[in-house]
């Protein structure tokens, strides 16, 4: 029977096991998006994880959507992420970057001045997004344009290839949570009239189109794509996503990715099997459990229902996770007042066993 700790090739990367680091936001970066040595030491840290998958990392200036996170974008920020891969390599570990455009979510405040959030479509979130100023409303975005899109397709691409020069194993497009490519699949989120909205093959084309060129330009095996049907966050709206992900799936098993990623709302595993049953490749799964995520979730693999389970706040709190994962505990509680931005403090001084 396979366990959770037997190893696993996700594409062209080699895991020792199958216990992931999700990627989660920290707003920790330098001026300019730029990691920092503490970003080096905190990932270094949790490379005994099998994958270690990366906070999002935005793929071009208007991606940002959140004070302090870093980039993919400029030769500073690569210097700065190959530095923390070198630490992982050098511990062991292996790492994905995480591509984040964060679309409509975010503010004119966080971006360059004469910049504003952009969209599918001009369709504002409902929430609020906290800035130097303090918590401000979410705006409308500007719709992107035809040629806007296909640059921004472009743009991750670009940001795919600066991460294989700073050294990532591979890379993960984020379309979960609300962010920009979740925006194009939703349909209450995306109304446009063009390509790429409107039809359930025209609402899956920016996601299908953006892996594509990711993939064209780093590998299939080293690409990636995270999804999460049905997932309310961020004001988005899926009253019935099974045929938009099936869809979207049926497409993106036949480029041969590294592994699809599903963070799974509560309530959705019916929507998971049927993914699962779909992709050919490799599964990593953020299951949705009641109560914190530990070590009864690794059953999931003996089951079938993924080959990867990712874990998120318990790996903040424990950055040697697996090893008290196999030993059933104990496990350090996360201080959530330290989840975003300051220093070391909830970050990288979590004790071990």
């Amino acid at each position: 029977m396979t366990s959770a700790f037997d190893p696993i090739g996700v594409g062209a990367t080699r895991l020792a096991h199958r216990i992931a680091m999700a990627p989660m936001t920290r707003s920790r970066a330098a001026a300019g998006g730029v990691p920092t040595e503490l970003t080096a030491e905190y990932y270094a840290q949790r490379a005994s994880a099998g994958l270690v998958i990366t906070e999002g990392i935005q793929p071009s200036v208007v991606g940002q959507g959140y004070p302090f996170t870093p980039g993919l974008h400029s030769a500073e920020q690569v210097a700065g992420w190959r530095r923390v891969t070198e630490a992982v390599h050098a511990a062991g570990g292996r790492i994905f970057a995480q591509l984040m455009h964060t679309g409509r979510i975010g503010h004119p405040s966080l971006l360059p001045e004469g910049l504003v959030p952009v969209g599918a479509s001009p369709v504002a979130a409902k929430g609020q997004v906290f800035t130097a100023d303090g918590p401000q409303d979410f705006v409308t975005p500007r719709e992107l344009t035809a040629a806007e899109v296909r640059q921004t397709v472009a743009d991750y691409a670009t940001a795919a290839r600066n991460a294989v020069e700073a050294g990532f194993d591979g890379v993960e497009l984020h379309g979960a949570n609300g962010y920009l490519i979740h925006q194009f699949l939703a349909p209450g989120s995306n109304l446009r009239t063009d390509a790429w909205g409107g039809t359930v093959e025209n609402r899956i084309r920016f996601a299908v189109e953006t892996v594509e060129a990711v993939a064209a330009e780093i590998g299939a095996d080293r690409t990636a794509l995270r999804v999460s049907p049905g997932n309310p966050f961020n004001d988005i709206d899926e009253p019935d996503p099974r045929p938009t992900y099936e869809a979207l799936v049926k497409h993106l098993d036949r480029l041969g990715l590294a592994y699809l990623h599903i963070m799974e709302p509560a309530g959705t595993r019916e929507t998971t099997l049927a993914l699962r049953g779909q992709f050919s490749g490799r599964l990593i799964l953020n299951p949705a459990t009641e109560g914190p995520t530990d070590h009864r979730a690794l059953t999931l693999i003996d089951q079938g229902v993924a080959d990867v389970i990712a874990f998120g706040s318990l790996f903040i709190a424990n950055p040697d996770l697996p090893a008290r994962l196999r030993a059933g505990g104990p496990y350090n509680t996360p201080d959530a007042s330290t989840f975003y931005g300051g220093d070391a403090r909830g970050y990288t001084d979590y004790p071990t066993l």
